[in-house]
């Protein structure tokens, strides 16, 4: 039998439903305002400290960023980054953590231990440049990629979903003549989806946010990811606008919505990537987080 509810628990979710909502209003309503910032004329924008709802749309900043082909070269450089490094990180980490899984590794617990000590320290920003300059990889797209291949979290994440498999599907591996890499890519991957989706995406946004990095190793600007791109038409647009102190106070400088804009072109990407994984993204995070 059904029982209705309670009157305080009627309470409870009235009260427990309306805080989601305020929280969830917090989260989405500043990228709402960003992106309708974005289309807005830059007289509303001046008037209105918050728009939702642009009386007046314009593309003025859309036609400002991709007013030259430079932006769409930039953005065919981060996707090729963001996929081909994706799916070397994914390698890398599958490899390593499926070892430190592994009960009769000797040493292992040395090399966890060295794992975890690279979250504390790290070389720095110099010694990691000298590095990457003896290797060649400078003004390589290489270079925005091998230096940060694995990610010691995401490590340490992998190795614990791949702990949590049951034992005894590989023992079955083994008795039908399976090796190692048989029962990594035939069994242990194939399981093990909803944590490699929840990691590709880590992986993913890191590499799309590459800005530091290419900063740093790339002399060549038409090899620069979308990210300094965009971060050098903000520049322009803020220079073009630099002589404009003679107009009124009330008058917000153009560079507001192109710099919305720019957040909108930064975000878009991810955010249609991010449906297609999030079904994965809850499970594979809450089992690698538990250790078996």
């Amino acid at each position: 039998m059904v029982h209705d509810k309670t009157i305080p628990s009627r309470i409870f979710d009235i009260v427990n439903y309306t805080l989601l909502l305020i929280i969830g209003l917090v989260t989405i309503l500043p990228f709402l305002h960003v992106i309708a910032g974005s289309f807005t004329t830059v007289a509303e924008l001046a008037q209105k400290r918050f728009v939702l709802f642009p009386t007046e749309w314009s593309l003025d900043a859309y036609r400002y960023i991709f007013s030259t082909n430079t932006i769409f070269k930039s953005l065919g450089v981060s996707v090729g980054v963001t996929f081909f490094g994706t799916m070397f990180s994914m390698l890398l980490t599958c490899l390593m953590a499926y070892g430190l899984s592994r009960k009769d590794l000797d040493g292992r617990n040395f090399i966890m231990f060295m794992v975890v000590f690279t979250m504390l320290f790290s070389g720095g920003m110099i010694p990691t440049f000298l590095v990457v300059k003896e290797l060649g990889m400078i003004d390589t797209y290489a270079a925005l990629i091998v230096p940060t291949a694995i990610n010691a979290f995401n490590l340490i994440i992998m190795r614990n979903f791949f702990q949590n498999l049951p034992e005894g599907l590989e023992e079955s591996a083994k008795i039908d003549g399976a090796g190692d890499w048989g029962i990594l890519f035939r069994i242990v991957i194939p399981l093990s989806m909803p944590a490699i989706a929840t990691i590709s995406l880590f992986y993913a946004v890191t590499y799309w946010n590459t800005y530091m990095q290419a900063i740093l190793y790339l002399n060549d600007g038409a090899k620069w990811p979308v990210q300094v791109i965009l971060r050098q038409i903000v520049i322009l647009a803020s220079g073009l606008t630099a002589d404009t102190s003679s107009m009124e106070d009330f008058v917000r400088p153009p560079e507001q919505t192109v710099k919305m804009a720019v957040i909108v072109v930064a975000t878009l990407p991810i955010l249609c990537v991010y449906p297609f994984l999030q079904k994965h993204f809850a499970k594979g995070a809450l089992l690698g987080s538990i250790k078996g």
